[in-house]
């Protein structure tokens, strides 16, 4: 069995502004950087085999802060960004219902084949993202993966290992270097634990701003 920690990277200054990131480059705030080292600390001594990061600096730089306690490859991969979302990236979310309100109806709807100016529609960003996550998968079968990545791209890879629809409402948190286990058999992934930030020392952690934050315990059975 092949396992998987999936990491969102650490806390920005446009997470606290509520401000949509997508494909722009926006680097960790100092909380950001002081809760990837938290992380870092705690996975110190757990075997990992191989580390794939974004190449967004925000994911990038939370990669290389736990890897630095591992001697492991690191790789790089653009098909673990963020959903692109063209002319709506960079603005808050009040500013796009504000100015945009038909985009801003369909983001939140979670329209399937919304595709803002721009953008990449939420149906396209999943199959992007699952497919990169079965090719690196398969790629290290037997091997422990550590792979830092964004919101958008956790609650891609919850839906499709609980078989969730993408258009349903989401039902789990999305923090801030959260710690996600899933097991990947081969052919389907598996939910081990979710949002683990127990490393966080009970700190507060933002969550993806998508449909809402919803309050689950982050061990599931």
């Amino acid at each position: 069995m092949t396992q998987i920690l999936l990491v969102r990277h650490g806390e920005t200054d446009w997470n606290k502004e509520h401000r949509l990131q997508g494909h722009i480059d926006i680097v960790l705030n100092p909380e950001g950087v002081l809760q990837a080292s938290l992380l870092g600390n705690a996975l110190a001594q757990e075997k990992i085999d191989v580390a794939y990061s974004s190449d967004l600096s925000r994911a990038f730089d939370t990669a290389n802060t736990i890897t630095q306690h591992h001697e492991i490859p690191t790789y790089v991969d653009s098909q673990l960004r963020e959903r692109c979302y063209g002319e709506i990236q960079g603005m808050t979310y009040q500013e796009i219902e504000d100015k945009l309100p038909d985009n801003h109806r369909a983001w939140h709807s979670r329209d399937p084949d919304f595709e803002p100016k721009g953008g990449e529609t939420l149906r396209q960003f999943y199959q992007r993202v699952t497919t990169s996550f079965h090719r690196i998968a398969q790629s290290h079968a037997g091997q422990v993966i550590l792979i830092v990545a964004h919101g958008g791209v956790l609650d891609c890879m919850y839906r499709h290992a609980t078989q969730m629809d993408i258009a349903e409402k989401r039902k789990v948190e999305l923090l801030n270097t959260s710690l996600n286990r899933m097991a990947y058999d081969g052919s389907h992934f598996h939910i081990q634990s979710w949002g683990d930030v127990s490393h966080l020392k009970n700190k507060e952690t933002l969550d993806e701003v998508d449909s809402g934050p919803a309050s689950v315990p982050w061990l599931l059975p």
